[in-house]
């Protein structure tokens, strides 16, 4: 029933990852499920509430779960962290304690330092949650995982902008059309690395990559028209994006 209950979070809170999930084999479902519901208690975490002592307290409360899967300590009884400590080793959850950590940043207003710090939490929160899964469904390569993950944590964010403004957040480090622009152009040059990369995926973990269909005709919207970013205007039609997933699901993530 936990497994079950992970799969409805997801299907709820995200859709995407959610509609790639179901792409993969009833084996890896068992995996990604868990994990993507775990992303989903700890991303919102913050948004929750006014009170940063209390946000802070959320976030804390998912880095002791982890530590307890991690060690020798019984896990806490939680539909989420019973179905994590199911599949979840301890290098695993020192990753995800990374994630958990990184996502203190969506707590307060204070904007990146700079590039490399905005470089960090994508690094974090996209590329600890994307690699934790392929690795457990028999990846050994690190590195397409991490370009991939970077690309697409980089789409996900600008399409988020909008509402991160609207909170109050400042989530670029340069929100010039200038600095969008090449931002989305490194992270363009990460999804070609990765794409160049890509008979280094374990076909097993290949899923773990649908999620990301939308990041390729994002980043070319960008690159055409980088003010779109600032209008909320990324993102394709419901019939084209459901046309695209299936292209990506049929034919490969790196079509």
């Amino acid at each position: 029933m936990s497994l079950n209950a992970c799969a409805a979070l997801v299907e709820k809170a995200d859709p995407e990852r959610f509609r790639a999930t179901m792409a993969a084999p009833v084996g890896a479902r068992r995996v990604l499920f868990p994990l993507y519901a775990f992303n989903v208690e700890v991303a919102r975490a913050p948004w929750v509430t006014q009170e940063p002592m209390i946000a802070e307290m959320r976030l804390q409360w998912w880095r002791d779960a982890l530590e307890e899967i991690a060690g020798d300590k019984k896990p806490r009884k939680h539909e989420v962290v019973d179905a994590l400590a199911e599949v979840l080793d301890a290098e695993g959850a020192a990753l995800l304690d990374g994630l958990v950590a990184a996502r203190r940043w969506d707590i307060y207003k204070d904007p990146f330092e700079d590039a490399a710090h905005f470089d960090s939490y994508i690094d974090a929160t996209s590329g600890h949650l994307m690699w934790t899964a392929a690795r457990l469904l028999g990846q050994r390569d690190e590195a397409v995982i991490r370009d991939f993950a970077y690309a697409a944590g980089v789409a996900n964010w600008f399409r988020a902008i909008p509402d991160l403004e609207e909170r109050g957040r400042k989530p670029l480090p340069d929100g010039s059309e200038a600095g969008v622009l090449s931002l989305a152009t490194r992270a363009e040059a990460q999804l070609i690395a990765a794409i160049e990369q890509r008979n280094g995926v374990a076909s097993d973990a290949a899923p773990v990559l649908y999620s990301g269909y939308l990041t390729r005709p994002v980043l070319h919207q960008i690159r055409k028209d980088p003010g779109k970013v600032a209008r909320g205007a990324l993102g394709l039609p419901p019939l084209r994006e459901h046309l695209r997933f299936m292209h990506v699901a049929l034919r490969g993530w790196w079509r």
